[in-house]
């Protein structure tokens, strides 16, 4: 089996890359640009692929209040003419979406499941809302992965960091730490999702699934997690939401349900926690 990777040298791409279980061509923004649709026939033409696999977006969310075109040249238009191309020369398609298209329901308190009516709060889980469904209108052999809070070794490139390296960074400079204490969700390793995403793509599932770590904190339950299993005493205090004043509104809880890959006998993913006790170990054995 072929596979072509989109965004390949990203945090989930570094990690999924080795794990596919065939030959892989591994493809960066200089070769395959979401925002140059006029360029991808010709790169799939090239490649042949059995499965293209899309880990590139747009996700700067505060940005995107203001950079509504940009995300949506990528998140939508780009992804929805690479789901054409994929229907037309019959190659399947997995492509990674967010819990960032729920959130308006701000009284929920319990996970969301994949048959849940979507509802973003900003326009980045707007723009990918729409990315997906004109892959599933165009791509019907497409497969869907909506995850959370993603970290991993190769960190976020475009974006500085993930969340675990940005709290070990502004702890190491000294600076106090305010970490918002009313936003839930399932911070998920790159490298859990990536083996669960194998599994998928070896049973050949199609649709819309969620897959994250099990279980839900807080970012500021995150960071505590994060300082205490590294020995580090920071100064940290949690804050509301409304005294993190960022130009994006956030979910006041996304944590998305795994039930969908627990009906077809796929193996729940380890729980939040013990997902970033192996992050840490990674990280501490991870070549300079």
């Amino acid at each position: 089996m072929k596979f072509a990777v989109l965004g390949s040298e990203g945090q989930l791409g570094r990690d999924l890359c080795p794990r596919l279980p065939g030959e892989v061509v591994r493809l960066t923004r200089a070769d395959a640009d979401l925002t140059k649709t006029d360029t991808l026939a010709e790169i799939l033409k090239k490649h042949r692929p059995d499965v293209v696999v899309n880990c590139a977006a747009y996700n700067f969310v505060d940005r995107a209040q203001t950079e509504m075109q940009a995300a949506f040249t990528v998140n939508a238009w780009g992804i929805g003419e690479l789901a054409r191309l994929c229907h037309e020369q019959r190659c399947r398609l997995l492509h990674f979406s967010t819990d960032y298209v729920f959130g308006l329901d701000d009284t929920r308190e319990t996970p969301w499941a994949e048959s849940d009516a979507p509802g973003p709060v900003n326009v980045y889980g707007l723009s990918k809302l729409t990315g997906e469904h004109l892959v599933r209108m165009v791509c019907p052999q497409s497969l869907i992965i909506r995850t959370c809070g993603l970290y991993g070794v190769w960190g976020s490139g475009g974006k500085g960091g993930n969340f675990v390296e940005t709290m070990l960074r502004l702890a190491g400079q000294g600076k106090p730490l305010r970490v918002v204490n009313d936003q839930f969700c399932t911070p998920t390793y790159t490298v859990d999702l990536a083996q669960a995403t194998v599994e998928l793509l070896l049973r050949k599932r199609t649709g819309l699934y969620h897959v994250t770590n099990a279980g839900e904190c807080s970012w500021f339950q995150m960071a505590q997690a994060v300082f205490e299993l590294s020995g580090i005493e920071p100064n940290l205090m949690p804050i509301p939401s409304r005294e993190y004043s960022a130009p994006a509104t956030r979910p006041r809880y996304s944590v998305l349900s795994g039930v969908g890959i627990d009906r077809i006998g796929i193996k729940p993913l380890r729980p939040w926690r013990e997902a970033l006790v192996a992050y840490l170990e990674e990280r501490r054995h991870k070549p300079a």
